[in-house]
């Protein structure tokens, strides 16, 4: 029976307004990729996926991220990536083991002058205040993140022991940037430092949407990287039989997120760029996401992902109203 997965990739505050403003425009033109049998998100896309696993509305999402504003760093300097992007074109490149480039990604992370950990799940925590307790979605959702010592990739579900807000605040942990997470007595980092978007973790499932952001704006050499790594995910799952579907920014939204992806003041216009990106892609995946959703709502009650092993017995049909974007944006547009 058909199964439908949505994936969700980093791009930093900015890709998080542009996402949730691109999900509100999709359903509010009868598309609702909320409704997915398995949701997976990396960095930005761990923390929209984890909201609309939730039930949160797209809308309100990037209002959050931007009233919230998180720090860059703990330094008045900008970091100096050119450490990380020289590993990531290394681990990239398939001329040493990856796993051991990030495990030297993640030493430079480690050692990088970031606010504490305590202050960036905390503020983390914020954009999840509306929960009492911090725990999973019962709905089929994971995350991403990658063992800052090791250099393991590790997917977050229900299952791992992990509470909500470490699981998204470690895979949105910028190495340099942001501090690696701990859980469990490990520290975690960015899920993005073993591929932007880790679409991989689809197969199995017959359609797959991509939301992909850092392939198509920021730093033109990362976004190379990030663009080579995503064609061979995709390619992987069209060889396996499945039908993708793969969204990224167009040239109007790239020009409204400007060059830095963390830049919150843009958010506002990223998110309208979404909402009207939204609802010009929704006539184009109609037909195959909500063909998926046909043949496979008999089998909708109760399903286990066979990468995840998440139970995901929830009822369909997350309301994702497009006026919050509209309200908010307006309103963040004179700040």
């Amino acid at each position: 029976m058909a199964k439908r997965a949505l994936v969700l990739g980093s791009g930093g505050p900015i890709g998080i307004a542009w996402q949730a403003g691109l999900l509100a425009g999709l359903a509010e033109s009868g598309v609702d990729l909320a409704d997915a049998d398995f949701i997976v998100g990396t960095s930005a896309g761990s923390f929209v996926g984890a909201q609309i696993a939730m039930g949160k509305e797209p809308g309100a999402l990037a209002e959050s991220i931007v009233s919230v504003g998180l720090s860059a760093s703990g330094s008045s300097l900008e970091p100096d990536f050119t450490p990380f992007i020289d590993k990531m074109a290394e681990a990239l490149s398939g001329k040493r083991r990856a796993r051991d480039v990030r495990s030297e990604i993640g030493k430079w992370a480690l050692e990088s002058q970031t606010i504490s950990e305590e202050m960036f799940v905390a503020l983390v925590g914020q954009l999840f205040d509306e929960l009492v307790h911090d725990k999973w979605p019962q709905r089929n959702y994971a995350s991403t993140a990658v063992d800052a010592l090791s250099g393991e990739f590790v997917v977050w579900n229900k299952e791992a022991g992990a509470g909500i807000k470490r699981a998204v605040a470690s895979s949105c942990s910028v190495p340099g940037l942001f501090p690696p997470i701990t859980i469990n007595g490990r520290r975690y980092m960015d899920g993005g430092t073993r591929s932007a978007t880790n679409a991989d973790l689809a197969q199995g499932y017959d359609a797959v949407v991509v939301v992909a952001v850092s392939g198509a704006a920021g730093d033109p050499k990362m976004a190379e990287q990030f663009r080579k790594q995503l064609d061979k995910e995709l390619a992987t799952l069209r060889e396996r039989g499945t039908k993708v579907e793969l969204i990224a920014p167009n040239a109007v939204s790239v020009e409204a997120f400007g060059v830095n992806l963390m830049d919150t003041g843009r958010s506002a216009g990223a998110a309208q760029a979404g909402l009207a990106e939204g609802r010009a892609q929704a006539a184009s995946l109609r037909a195959v996401w909500l063909g998926a959703k046909s043949r496979s709502v008999s089998a909708r009650g109760s399903r286990t992902s066979p990468r995840t092993g998440i139970s995901n017995g929830y009822s369909s049909g997350t309301d994702l109203r497009a006026d919050r974007v509209h309200s908010w944006a307006s309103r963040a547009s004179d700040r």
